[in-house]
């Protein structure tokens, strides 16, 4: 595609040629390994996947170098010379498909989700894994640094064609260089730089040593850790020339630790392109390539960032998880058939970060490639009728379509999107509804007959006659009884009523609920200077959103306008405010004008009754059946699509 000409251009890269500069970055996806930590298929086809999708580079991630160091209990085990065979088919397996193929090496340190955590100091993480890990001795050190070089070794004898040292995100290197987490008063402390970098650099030679000078070794390291006493863009500055002496192949330029101001993987509330400036400090003093990261989803911005030489290779992770034919699509000039990542976050690192295994909100098929067959066109096309144009019902309606259905869906609201439309106009989430429109330009392509202002009726049903029903017709706030509600002055409204413009909130506004919507709706009211209470009767806040979403949407309500309260019991609503208690207290707020009902949600399927005693079949998926979040509700709807 000649605008993207950039993008996909070859790059001479540690002697290799990669046929783009489109790298999928190791992510730890927990998945996809025996109980020896081998790798087996289910990982395999997860990669074969995106090499058939047209990535110029593949990374697996990360590789644990040694027991104590694995990250995550599903990742693979590269400390003994038994995972070699499993590599080598799996090598076997992904090559062909013409992306070259690496593994990271890696050692969590301080993070690390087990009880055995070794690390520089006894410091313990300062956020998301508990404990206090062992301080590593001399003997420790060298051990490791073995660890690393044997580790290497294998991936080499496994057929892989580099290998990517993980020398950031606040892991086991990063916290010999950092101030905060190396506290040594020997040769690999002392706060000098040249002891802080003295373990990376005796890794990399020991890697080197037991691979061969030819074989390409990448390093990925912080531009900044965003953490107090942190690493920083002046260390980096220092580190760059020193790599590239040694003889790096590469250098990957990131951010973040756990802790940090700035997430390692931050979520739709950041700007897209937010660590490029990192890299592209770096590229002006490197002479070997520059690869840059850091919500980069849209392969434009991937090309403009390479034609104006702030990096030589762009990685998209999450956008390969979203969708592996991205690069094939992009280079077809398709780019309206991309399916997107949302940047929630939630698929993705928090399952991980949960100990379950990762996958995609906006995609099912993740960590299930190896069970899905290539061509799954039906034998007997049916008519099927969808009811809803949220997710649920646009995501069933396109998989039908795909296996050669065909299929019509109303709506009887004017605009598709169901409740996501309404998410979609919260500040800073405007994203989430890349994903209609994903849809909505698949049913064009599709020829999905799409019927808005169009309700559910017996006069439809007669006029479609389909052989079967698809109820997609979301849920709406339910409202709760509590003592006064009902009779009080304020105006009374829900979360919905507020977000679709048919109710005007006051000046000072009570916001009952405590759930993603409730803390969304309050961040809209906030941002139009309204004053916010939000009484939240449970434990936590917005716990159906990832960690790393919720943080910037919590950061966003730390705002003298917004108060929150949390183990709310309310004892009655008043004319013009409320009494609740909360931590063995009792308060009385008044003064207030309007009540925002955002708690639970309950489902709309009336439709159904017209359904009783009729012999079509009919499929009660996403809120309709039960509310749910994004990714539970594709998921749903992609499977009853694929067995309609």
């Amino acid at each position: 595609m000649s605008h993207l000409k950039h993008l996909f251009s070859p790059v001479e890269i540690g002697g290799m040629t990669a046929r783009n500069r489109l790298l999928m970055p190791a992510m730890s996806i927990n998945f996809g390994v025996d109980d020896n930590g081998y790798v087996q298929d289910q990982l395999t086809e997860y990669f074969v996947a995106r090499a058939r999708g047209g990535a110029g580079m593949m990374l697996v991630g990360g590789g644990g170098v040694h027991p104590t160091g694995l990250e995550l209990p599903q990742l693979p085990a590269l400390w003994d010379d038994g995972c070699i065979p499993a590599l080598k088919k799996m090598t076997d397996r992904v090559k062909p498909f013409g992306a070259l193929f690496g593994m990271q090496l890696m050692h969590g340190g301080r993070q690390s989700y087990h009880d055995k955590k070794v690390a520089p100091s006894p410091i313990p993480a300062p956020a998301v894994v508990k404990g206090t890990p062992r301080e590593l001795t001399i003997p420790d050190i060298e051990e490791l640094v073995a660890a690393f070089g044997d580790a290497a070794r294998r991936c080499r004898e496994g057929g892989f064609d580099f290998v990517e040292i993980h020398a950031g995100h606040g892991y086991l290197i990063n916290q010999f260089y950092s101030l905060n987490s190396n506290k040594r008063t020997d040769k690999y402390g002392c706060g000098s730089f040249e002891n802080r970098i003295r373990f990376l650099m005796e890794l990399f030679r020991d890697i080197k040593a037991k691979t061969g000078d030819d074989y390409p070794v990448g390093v990925r390291f912080n531009g900044m850790d965003y953490i107090k006493d942190g690493w920083t863009l002046e260390d980096a500055l220092k580190l760059a020339p020193i790599l590239e002496r040694e003889g790096a192949a590469y250098l990957h330029v990131s951010a973040g630790v756990y802790g940090s101001t700035e997430l390692t993987i931050p979520s739709m509330y950041v700007k897209h392109g937010c660590f490029v400036h990192l890299a592209e400090a770096v590229k002006q003093i490197a002479g070997i390539p520059v690869i840059t990261v850091g919500r980069i989803k849209s392969p434009e911005m991937a090309d403009r960032i390479i034609k104006e030489g702030r990096a030589d290779v762009v990685s998209m992770g999450r956008s390969l998880l979203a969708d592996p034919e991205l690069p094939n699509k992009a280079m077809a000039g398709e780019l309206s058939r991309i399916r997107p990542c949302l940047g929630c976050c939630l698929g993705c690192i928090h399952a991980a970060l949960q100990l379950e295994p990762g996958g995609c909100v906006v995609n099912p098929d993740v960590g299930r490639e190896y069970q899905l067959k290539e061509n799954d066109t039906t034998d007997r096309p049916k008519k099927i009728l969808v009811a809803g144009t949220g997710p649920a019902g646009l995501g069933a309606a396109r998989m039908a379509a795909l296996r050669g259905h065909k299929v019509v869906v109303c709506d009887e609201r004017g605009e598709m999107g169901g409740l996501v439309r309404l998410a979609g106009k919260v500040p800073g989430r405007g994203e989430v509804m890349d994903i209609i429109n994903f849809f909505r330009n698949e049913m064009d392509r599709l020829k999905v007959e799409v019927r808005l202002n169009v309700p559910l009726d017996q006069a439809l049903l007669d006029a479609v006659a389909p052989d079967e029903v698809v109820l997609a017709t979301g849920s709406l706030p339910e409202m709760p009884i509590i003592k006064g509600l009902f009779q009080t002055k304020m105006t009374l409204c829900t979360v919905t009523d507020i977000m679709a413009g048919t109710a005007m909130a006051g000046d000072r506004v009570i916001v009952l609920g405590g759930s993603q919507a409730a803390l969304m709706v309050t961040d809209f009211l906030a941002e139009k200077g309204k004053a916010v209470v939000v009484l939240n009767r449970k434990r936590h806040f917005a716990e159906e959103m990832s960690s790393n979403d919720r943080f910037y949407l919590r950061e966003r309500l730390k705002r003298d306008t917004v108060t929150l309260f949390k183990q709310v019991s309310v004892k009655q609503f008043l004319p013009d405010g409320v009494t609740f208690t909360t931590g063995g207290d009792t308060v009385t707020l008044s003064g207030f004008d309007t009540v925002v009902i955002s708690e639970k949600m309950t489902p709309i399927r009336t439709a159904a009754d017209l359904f009783k005693g009729a012999a079509i079949p009919v499929h009660i998926i996403g809120d309709a059946k039960s509310p749910r979040i994004i990714m539970h509700a594709l998921s749903e709807a992609e499977e009853l699509g694929r067995t309609l």
